[in-house]
């Protein structure tokens, strides 16, 4: 008969007793092991070592949280039946999270070969293929203090499919209750480096076990291919801002440079244009240097608003990103970033941004640099985080050939993957960028339904991403 050996954090006999209870519901259950969660944490490679060392049914259950875990009527036997049909290596489901004594439903996204982020969320109970397992734990050759159910979880997707359960199965008490935009920058948190260092190095392994790491060979960007009036224009998506559009494009218009620029405007939504009174507030902005591109379309969104600037007669040689809430943080902000490009020859370069409140106090974590970028490195670390940094710059001819993807969300990120595919992104560590958070903020507190399409979307995105990369290796190892 199919067995599950069950593996779940110990700190005290009253925080594991009603979870061991659940699990004995089970008959499918052999065996249920403690392990100190202080000494024998389940991000240590030592800890799944000893947990590979013990698995001897047919599945192995690795409970990954300390609190309180209740499965559902017969969740176990499912989880295994669908295991069995799927031929999956390792199952996960929906489940229900009590959050203030108040149940919600939880539901969670599929996996795709491209979902390298660390911070993907499967839940609290992971199922895996005992031999698989093994044979992913056998072949993990560093220890790692944080990343090993990351490092595990890569190296079982080389064995076998990730599958998703799409029915709740169990409820677990969820403790993190901030809302989405105050849990977005964690994984910049400098307090979280050592973690990163160890998350980097993983992935940067599986990419290289599944032949889409790229090496840091980059072509010489030639700036002069093409005639521009402007050497750089600053490129503003814009709909229903009207609290803060004049401080950004104010902000963009104070820019001092030894070259000329100007300020594209580009509205964008359903009706082709803002209605909160933004329009009327850009209207009102006397300044011949400022294009206001009011669109015939009602199909644009952010990224077809980039594009339409980037294709403008008047977009500069460079395009600079700057947000409808945001400020550059002083009057040099564009120079740097112009002169970032010739000093680096690159097709991109991403700057550093403060994190602040709409009154320019700053917030947690303050200072987001994304000093995780390496030249050496970051086009492939790329592939694990959630976002690049800000503000963006893009050499215009590149991004034109490239096109941001027509959607409100991830677009930037998308166009970033696509470029550091061929070509070296530049970095500027200073903080060029006051990123203003506030309530009216797109992504300030999302349902976990929007959550999960933003997150299937990146995570598509990096998929095509790393397929594109996987067949480019192909080629050129097939011309050797």
């Amino acid at each position: 008969m199919t067995k599950i050996n069950c593996f779940i954090p110990f700190t005290s006999k009253k925080q594991v007793e009603k979870t061991i209870k659940s699990l004995q519901e089970s008959a499918l259950v052999n065996n249920i092991i403690t392990l100190d969660a202080q000494k024998d944490p389940m991000a240590k490679t030592t800890t799944l070592r000893k947990i590979a060392a013990k698995s001897d049914c047919n599945y192995t259950l690795i409970y990954t949280k300390q609190t309180t875990l209740n499965l559902g009527y017969l969740a176990l036997e499912r989880m295994v039946e669908v295991a069995e049909c799927s031929g999956a290596a390792m199952v996960y489901a929906d489940h229900y999270s009590f959050m203030g004594g108040e149940r919600k439903n939880h539901p969670v996204i599929d996996y795709q070969i491209g979902s390298l982020r660390n911070d993907f969320y499967f839940g609290s109970v992971l199922l895996y293929k005992t031999s698989a397992l093994k044979a992913a734990i056998k072949k993990m050759k560093v220890n790692y203090k944080f990343a090993a159910l990351y490092d595990l979880r890569l190296k079982v997707s080389q064995k076998g499919k990730l599958v998703h359960i799409n029915e709740y199965l169990y409820s677990e008490i969820e403790e993190d209750t901030r809302k989405t935009g105050e849990k977005l920058f964690d994984y910049v948190d400098p307090r979280n480096r050592d973690v990163q260092v160890e998350m980097e190095k993983a992935c940067t392994q599986h990419l290289k076990d599944i032949g889409g790491y790229l090496e840091p060979k980059f072509p010489k960007v030639s700036f002069g291919s093409q005639k521009f009036e402007y050497e750089a224009s600053v490129v503003i998506p814009v709909l229903n801002r009207v609290k803060t559009i004049r401080d950004a494009v104010e902000s963009a218009l104070a820019q001092k440079t030894n070259f000329k620029f100007n300020v594209i405007v580009v509205e964008n939504g359903p009706r082709c244009h803002s209605w909160d009174g933004t329009t009327e507030v850009l209207k009102s902005i006397k300044d011949k240097r400022l294009v206001h591109v009011i669109p015939t379309r009602k199909d644009i969104g952010v990224g077809g608003a980039w594009n339409m600037a980037l294709n403008h007669p008047k977009c500069g040689k460079f395009a600079v990103q700057l947000d409808s809430d945001d400020i550059y943080s002083d009057e040099n902000t564009l120079q740097k970033v112009v002169d970032a490009f010739y000093a680096q020859n690159c097709a991109m370069v991403i700057g550093s941004y403060m994190l602040t409140d709409i009154n320019l106090q700053q917030l947690p974590p303050g200072k987001v640099d994304h000093r995780e970028w390496t030249p050496d490195n970051g086009r492939n670390n790329a592939l694990r985080i959630n976002g690049l940094g800000a503000p963006r710059a893009f050499f215009t001819p590149v991004a034109r050939k490239v096109m941001f993807p027509n959607v409100n969300y991830g677009e930037d990120y998308a166009v970033g993957l696509a470029i550091s595919r061929n070509y070296q992104i530049g970095r500027i560590y200073d903080v060029l960028y006051f990123c203003r958070r506030h309530e009216e903020n797109s992504d300030a507190s999302l349902s976990i339904e929007k959550e999960n399409a933003n997150n299937t979307y990146k995570d598509r995105v990096r998929t095509w991403e790393l397929e594109a990369r996987i067949t480019l290796n192909a080629k050129k190892k097939g011309k050797k």
